[in-house]
């Protein structure tokens, strides 16, 4: 999910995304019993029976109505429902509508509402195949919403100061601002948060398939969204059809497996990709002719955030927030000019137009949204187990800070809120294949923050997968224009052709300098 736009001539972009930018009392009733294979009761009437009131979308391109959910799948008499907001775009052509396609956003946090709006304006084929769902995943947007600290919290847990600093009493204060937050997250949640996780999720996603009418879906999912699918599919293999997964979380592992990996990826791209990429356009951004020294010139302008913290526009730009930018706008090739721009208004501001510098400060003002943060945390610290000592995450996070400074610096903060949050018993869902239709799954080579070892990992050990390797590293590689991987993913979601074995496709281009800088 792009947070930045570029203004006028001078490029300013991030992403927020898994780690990049990147708390429980009891665990909900009925938990136990799930982790011991026993199946959730049967749907109440009263949900099951209900109507999807269709009305246009407020942007218009969709419909939309609103479902109502239990708060515990597993004791559906207990606690109040939640809503869960949904949308659709109907296929195009009924003549040749072949079924559902139901569709995820990222995150986890990020608002899936709107999105098949943008999935049908990009494929004409699958817009007229197929009735392209979406929804607001429980704690998100206009769903029922999950609230721990307010912004200002946030803002301190992810912009002050400099997370690179391993002094003692450093250290001491991200640990105790993580477990205010976790704090925060139990006070202010009103007993929601033990049901945002994803198991709980994907009951709703079936209830919604049920209200359909259908009885199965096909589904595709980036990100975070894979998670979702691979365990919709493996809690309900009878319901899925054509399943396609792009840019995989580690979904057969733990999330701390995953996000701890993240570090080196995040390294990755910046100093394989972007940094040569700058230096080769360093007649236009001036950063240096060699990776090297165009690293050196990022350090140097980190080091002078952090001795003096920028004034711009009122938001005092820290080390933490040119990290939280840098490492959001790699997520995309396409988004190379916005970072170098970014680091040229930072280097000199009184060169750039007030209302770009005004633009930008606005942007970097909160590396991460309170309510993004409220969910992202509800999530993966719940579905899996992490390790809760906090002794082991300060030894860990200073080797990968050391290691992997560009996203490792932020490692002790993600994972010292994981570690305070109280033990969660989520259903333990266990994801390998078997008895669910064959999935496509499509990663890039870099991509920094579903790192391509881990989608290895997953599908190898998910039977009945087939894996599309895509050069470069785009996060997200459907829907960027690349034609082959278009041929391969409508190939499949619209005629049925799974691959006969693994692929690969190029990866698109680097752009050229922004134009007119």
């Amino acid at each position: 999910m792009h947070l930045f736009t570029k203004p006028a001539r001078w490029a300013t972009a991030a992403a927020c995304g898994l780690l990049a930018l990147a708390a429980l009392p009891a665990a909900p009733a009925g938990a136990a019993e799930a982790r011991s294979g026993a199946p959730a009761p049967a749907v109440p009437a009263r949900y099951a029976q209900q109507r999807l009131d269709w009305k246009p979308c407020q942007s218009g391109a969709l419909e939309c109505a609103s479902m109502t959910v239990p708060r515990d799948w597993y004791h559906p008499g207990s606690g109040a429902d939640l809503t869960v907001a949904v949308s659709r775009h109907r296929a195009a052509d009924p003549a040749a509508r072949r079924g559902v396609l139901m569709m995820a956003a990222g995150g986890p946090g990020a608002s899936g509402l709107g999105r098949p709006a943008g999935l049908a304006a990009y494929s004409q084929r699958l817009a007229a195949a197929y009735d392209i769902v979406g929804f607001d995943q429980r704690g998100v947007g206009a769903s029922t919403q999950v609230v721990c600290s307010d912004q200002d919290t946030v803002d301190a847990l992810f912009g002050s100061g400099d997370l690179r600093d391993r002094a003692p009493q450093a250290v001491d204060a991200t640990v105790e601002r993580a477990r205010g937050f976790v704090r925060d997250c139990e006070r202010r949640s009103g007993g929601l948060l033990p049901y945002i996780t994803t198991d709980q999720a994907v009951h709703d996603m079936d209830l919604f398939r049920a209200l359909l009418g259908e009885a199965k879906v096909s589904y595709y999912g980036p990100s975070y969204a894979t998670f979702l699918g691979a365990y919709y599919a493996t809690e309900f293999p009878r319901r899925v059809d054509r399943v396609v997964l792009d840019s995989n979380i580690g979904f057969t592992g733990s999330w701390q497996d995953f996000l701890t990996g993240q570090p080196m990826s995040f390294q990755r791209r910046f100093e394989q990709d972007f940094l040569p990429w700058l230096a080769e356009n360093d007649a236009t951004y001036h950063q240096g002719r060699t990776a090297e020294e165009a690293k050196a010139s990022y350090e140097r302008l980190r080091d002078a955030l952090g001795e003096h913290p920028l004034d711009l526009e009122g938001t005092a730009v820290t080390p933490n927030h040119l990290d939280a930018a840098a490492t959001s706008v790699i997520y995309s090739g396409d988004r190379f000019p916005d970072l170098a721009g970014l680091l040229g208004v930072l280097e000199h501001p009184e060169a750039a137009p007030p209302a770009a510098r005004k633009a930008l400060a606005e942007k970097l003002k909160h590396p991460l949204g309170a309510q993004f943060a409220a969910d992202f945390f509800s999530v993966i610290c719940q579905d899996t187990r992490w390790n809760q000592d906090g002794a082991y995450w300060v030894r860990r996070s200073a080797a990968d800070s050391a290691a992997y400074p560009m996203a490792g610096a932020r490692e002790l903060t993600f994972a010292s809120v994981c570690a305070a949050w109280p033990r969660s018993l989520a259903p333990r869902v266990r994801v390998t294949g078997r008895g669910v239709p064959p999935m496509l799954m499509l990663n890039s080579l870099h991509d920094p923050a579903t790192y391509y070892e881990g989608a290895l990992k997953a599908h190898r050990e998910t039977a009945g997968t087939r894996l599309i390797t895509v050069g470069g590293g785009d996060h997200g590689v459907y829907q960027s224009h690349n034609a082959c991987v278009d041929a391969y993913v409508e190939g499949f979601l619209v005629d049925g052709r799974m691959p006969a074995a693994d692929a690969s496709c190029a990866g698109r281009p680097l752009p050229g300098p922004a134009v007119g800088r």
